[in-house]
């Protein structure tokens, strides 16, 4: 963790120039950018870039919408993400401003295509992705926005806008979408190539207190509420290439009060019943979706690190680093890690790092001999250097065997319970009470009955803590005692 920040499991992110395909190939850019070619070399619009209704008719059928109930609105959407994004300017005349204020309808800019759409053909990947980053932003405030027909009545009805009427708090809603995509990026990183996550379980998540067992039905009404919100603000994002996402089965839905909701019952089953979970909506990150959240996180000052972060940093970093991340992702941090040096300057590089009598070291070693079983028999001759080293020594014969080498000296007893100590350490610092952790106590036992006798006296900061947490482990009460022994002999001597 970098001081105070939060930080965020590592991710692995596709190639800027993968990522930057994917982005054009996003529904809503890709309408976008088709616009922008459109409006070329100028289309007269209306005052701020309203497109008349000739005109949204004719940019209706340019994207092969005509079919599609939604066409207007998606023609519309699509409108106003080039005009964000750049990829359409917008040119007012000099007397538009005059003829709003008149209350005449002013239909005397210009559309013309803006400097991002050459970005588009002749810019690099990243700049690319800039334009996509930007057209997310918006989308992602358009779906924490309230519902506009609510707001059109209200102002019809003459009345003045009330934001507590329409049951919509600005920082609330933007701060539970947050949210919401923020625990799909932490699911995402922690079970990567994981499938689609059930909309229920999802916002169960943000809702549901962790130390309620059975959910209330007023909990499940309000996660009932929150799918039917969330159900239409992923239906914005997904055109983006944000997500991926199975939308809510309409047969679910009934009208309540006027409002479409599904029943609390219904949602709370969705996860018990395996069949019928994605009829109550499903989603996934797609991998521009990942990259998307990352770059939102690290702009707003969280540590969301990426796999190859560490590619140019110092053993000693990589080797704090790597026990903190998902596996697949270790052993690819690792694997690039690696790439950048010779197999062995990099063997030598995580030696050097593994050494020392720290509270850490035991997990460093651990680490380091994890990374080591990546590296090919080229490393031979740097590993060979470290055989006579208390730290290093054990370890060292254990990858020179895998590896098929001869002429390895054979260890010492107190070498070999000196390694043994330094692997339960690491482990316990790991695994806590795993029952992986338990069945290798058993068998280290089982193993030697004499086990105890020498284990106490093995020279190695973390002796008396790893005897005592074997006597926590191991089922069996005699053996269990006489580790607790050992650990008493083992700190009365220290």
């Amino acid at each position: 963790m970098s001081g105070d920040r939060p930080t965020m499991p590592p991710v692995r992110l596709r190639t800027d120039a993968e990522l930057a395909r994917d982005a054009l190939a996003a529904p809503l850019l890709a309408r976008a950018v088709r616009l922008a070619r459109w409006v070329e070399p100028g289309k007269p619009v209306g005052s701020g870039g309203v497109l008349p209704a000739d005109d949204l008719r004719a940019a209706v059928e340019l994207l092969d919408l005509t079919a599609d109930e939604n066409g207007p609105e998606y023609t519309a959407q699509a409108w106003q993400l080039a005009v964000d994004t750049g990829l359409v300017e917008i040119e007012e005349s000099e007397d538009a401003e005059e003829e709003a204020a008149d209350g005449a309808e002013a239909v005397d800019a210009t559309a013309v295509s803006g400097e991002e759409l050459r970005l588009i053909t002749q810019g690099s990947p990243r700049d690319i992705l800039d334009i996509w980053l930007d057209g997310f932003e918006t989308v992602l405030a358009d779906a924490a926005a309230p519902d506009l027909a609510d707001i059109v009545d209200q102002i019809t009805e003459g009345g003045e806008l009330d934001l507590d009427s329409i049951d919509w708090n600005p920082e609330e809603e933007a701060e539970f979408l947050d949210g919401i995509l923020g625990n799909l990026y932490m699911l995402t990183a922690l079970g990567e190539d994981a499938g689609s996550v059930p909309l229920p379980a999802l916002v169960a998540s943000m809702i549901v207190p962790d130390d309620m067992d059975e959910p209330t039905d007023d909990i499940l009404e309000e996660v009932s509420e929150a799918m039917m919100r969330l159900d239409d603000q992923f239906r914005l994002l997904a055109p983006m290439g944000l997500i991926d996402y199975q939308p809510v089965d309409e047969a679910l839905i009934e009208e309540v009060d006027g409002e479409g909701r599904i029943h609390s019952s219904d949602a709370a089953l969705a996860e018990d019943e395996e069949e019928d979970v994605s009829r109550y909506g499903m989603v996934r990150l797609t991998p521009l979706g990942v990259y998307g959240m990352r770059s939102r996180m690290v702009e707003a000052g969280i540590d969301a690190p990426a796999v190859g972060d560490l590619a140019d940093k110092g053993a000693d970093v990589l080797l704090d680093a790597l026990p903190g991340h998902p596996e697949p992702a270790a052993q690819a941090e690792a694997e690039q890690w690696l790439a950048r040096r010779t197999p062995e300057e990099a063997a030598r590089e995580l030696l050097a790092a593994a050494r020392g009598d720290d509270e850490s070291a035991p997990l460093r070693r651990l680490t380091c001999q994890q990374t080591l079983s990546l590296v090919g028999a080229d490393a031979e001759p740097a590993l060979r250097e470290v055989l006579d080293d208390r730290h290093l020594g054990g370890l060292a014969r254990v990858w020179l065997a895998e590896h098929g080498a001869s002429g390895v000296p054979e260890p010492s007893e107190q070498m070999v319970f000196w390694l043994t100590v330094d692997t339960l350490a690491a482990q316990l610092a790991t695994e806590d009470d795993s029952e992986e952790l338990r069945e290798l106590v058993r068998g280290l036992v089982d193993q030697s009955g004499s086990f105890f006798d020498t284990a106490w006296r093995v020279d190695h900061p973390a002796t008396a803590d790893v005897l005592e947490a074997m006597g926590r482990l191991h089922p069996d009460k005699k053996a269990a005692k006489e580790a607790r022994k050992a650990a008493f002999k083992a700190r009365s001597r220290a």
